[in-house]
């Protein structure tokens, strides 16, 4: 994939403590390796960050065994609000999946399949309407200041590293082509001025299920296509969204893991 994809994590230089430190040196190379990935365009390569992600957590968990109050105190906030974030994706994910299955039954029994696709299309817009809102929540959150302790300076990279693959996940969900024309996807692309979401000529799952769609519903909102061409695209994109809850529920659990530890060093 060409360079000009990569993710734009908002890399800062480090002053990482005691770098001689095998759990430190850890944390570092999981980042970078993190941060030198590609921009996430199709769920293989989303399912691989947030895979990332998990190996990260696991990480920064043994890392914040070795920490103590004063080093932990400043990041306490971020680790809740990596939790809600994810909460919304898990949310947002659970109801695509849902439309999605629905959709298909629907199309299997070749019964009442427009006002199925109608919901479906309707769906979508709240989902937009939830993403768009995160996404502007995600750029607020990335251009905070970080402190000049060593050690809340890797935990405040861990966390802004998190919200940057959240955020191609987040792109991956809203799609671009259905909606390329459409002042909401302005927005989308205003909020993220330093990378280009998804490149032109490329289509994800959620982008092929919006064009087949498009494709079979008439202006009078009757089905005029064939229904068999969205068959495949909506099987293909249930897949993907059940590759990615399972990644992000790994996300997850790490997440809760990492909120109680930075609790547990609080207080002791």
């Amino acid at each position: 994939m060409a360079s000009s994809n990569k993710v734009a994590f908002h890399a800062r230089s480090i002053s990482f403590p005691t770098r001689s430190n095998p759990l430190t040196l850890t944390v570092e190379e999981q980042l970078c390796r993190l941060r030198s990935s590609e921009q996430a365009t199709s769920s293989s390569s989303i399912s691989h960050n947030l895979a990332g992600l998990k190996d990260l957590y696991e990480s920064v968990e043994d890392f914040l065994q070795l920490q103590n109050e004063k080093c932990v105190d400043g990041v306490l906030d971020g680790s809740l609000m990596l939790l809600d974030v994810c909460g919304t994706i898990r949310d947002v994910l659970s109801q695509m999946k849902q439309c999605v299955q629905d959709l298909q039954s629907s199309i299997r029994r070749r019964s009442d399949l427009a006002n199925e696709v109608n919901e479906y299309m309707t769906s979508r817009k709240k989902v937009t309407k939830v993403i768009r809102k995160c996404l502007g929540g995600l750029k607020k959150m990335q251009n905070k200041n970080c402190d000049d302790v060593a050690i809340v300076n890797v935990l405040r990279e861990v966390e802004v590293t998190t919200l940057a693959v959240f955020e191609s996940l987040l792109s991956f969900l809203y799609g671009h082509n259905a909606q390329s024309k459409s002042s909401s996807w302005s927005l989308v692309s205003k909020l993220m001025p330093n990378k280009r979401v998804v490149c032109e000529g490329e289509t994800n799952e959620v982008e092929k299920v919006d064009m087949a769609l498009n494709a079979l519903i008439g202006h009078k909102q009757k089905i005029v296509g064939d229904v068999k061409t969205a068959q495949k695209p909506l099987e293909a994109l249930e897949l993907s969204i059940q590759d990615l809850e399972e990644g992000l529920e790994c996300v997850f659990r790490g997440l809760i893991k990492t909120r109680v530890s930075l609790l547990n060093i609080l207080n002791q």
